[in-house]
């Protein structure tokens, strides 16, 4: 079973060669590696032709496309080639020999359509960043990570059912893109993940299974601009941006007969966040920005 590895590219050159090394150490060897480019200004295609992979497909985009963008490229090359699955994986990742065999081990056992492992903080490694992912009605189906900052003790250690993955990795079998159709471009990035599992879930026709015996690490917010600036606790305006628009667009998208309530849910939740939240600096151009991204959500 050939496996499509689909990374996208974004002035990544220093987190590429300890993911190249994870990739290289793989003891399963039936991949293609697909790595878009999306107009990085730094070394990264550079550093990206400087590994010999004799399996690899490099895409130089010559304007950032966008995550959801950039995957379906990498997806639809991996098809076109003849995988039989496709892993989204982030590059500013660091992981054990035996995640591909694994991944597909749990998909041959549990006959799942998606694989998605546990993932860990790369420091502190001990520290949980996902142990399974589900929806929140409580918070405008806002998607998040079970047992996400707490100290990994194995307390989520079996191989359940759960709604969402997000795409720093994930197996995915291409029956799926055959069935739900590709990312939506229209997030350049952030809930083109929830976007594409929340319509897994609502056709019902394929699971995702979570597998917590990985040893996965995630370099988080090495490669997105979602702090103000490096050590800084406030959003950028970039996240606050894209998160609002995309969340609200996400929501008026996937409709239901409670998509007005989680509208105005979701307009009162970030209203009040940025009056009580030390993630949000307190201006007033940052107040504005949220209510105009909000709207801008509507448009879309």
């Amino acid at each position: 079973m050939r496996i499509g590895i689909v990374t996208v590219t974004y002035n990544s050159e220093h987190v590429l060669d300890d993911f190249f090394k994870s990739i290289q150490s793989q003891d399963y060897k039936n991949f293609l590696l697909f790595l878009i480019d999306n107009a990085s200004s730094d070394k990264s295609v550079e550093r990206i032709k400087s590994w010999n992979f004799s399996d690899k497909i490099i895409i130089e985009n010559e304007q950032n496309l966008g995550i959801a963008a950039g995957n379906n490229q990498g997806i639809k090359l991996a098809i076109d080639n003849g995988c039989e699955f496709v892993l989204l994986l982030n590059n500013d990742t660091v992981f054990e020999a035996k995640l591909l065999s694994k991944l597909l081990i749990a998909h041959s056992k549990h006959n799942s359509s998606v694989v998605v492992p546990k993932m860990n903080y790369f420091s502190p490694s001990n520290k949980i960043w996902y142990a399974g992912g589900f929806y929140n009605g409580n918070k405008a189906l806002l998607n998040y990570h079970r047992g996400q900052g707490e100290i990994d003790l194995n307390q989520y250690s079996n191989d359940d059912v759960v709604d969402y993955a997000p795409s720093c990795c994930v197996l995915i079998h291409k029956t799926v893109f055959e069935d739900i159709g590709y990312m939506d471009e229209k997030y350049f990035v952030y809930f083109d993940d929830a976007d594409f599992f929340y319509r897994l879930k609502l056709d019902n026709r394929h699971e995702i299974r979570y597998l917590p015996d990985v040893e996965f690490f995630h370099k988080i917010g090495s490669l997105t601009k979602s702090r103000s600036s490096k050590g800084s606790n406030y959003y950028s305006e970039f996240f606050i941006k894209q998160n609002c628009k995309n969340h609200v667009y996400f929501l008026k998208k996937n409709k239901s007969r409670f998509t007005f309530f989680y509208l105005l849910q979701l307009w009162l939740y970030m209203t009040l966040r940025f009056f009580v939240s030390t993630n949000f600096e307190k201006k007033w151009s940052t107040f504005k920005l949220i209510q105009s991204s909000y709207f801008r959500g509507l448009k879309m």
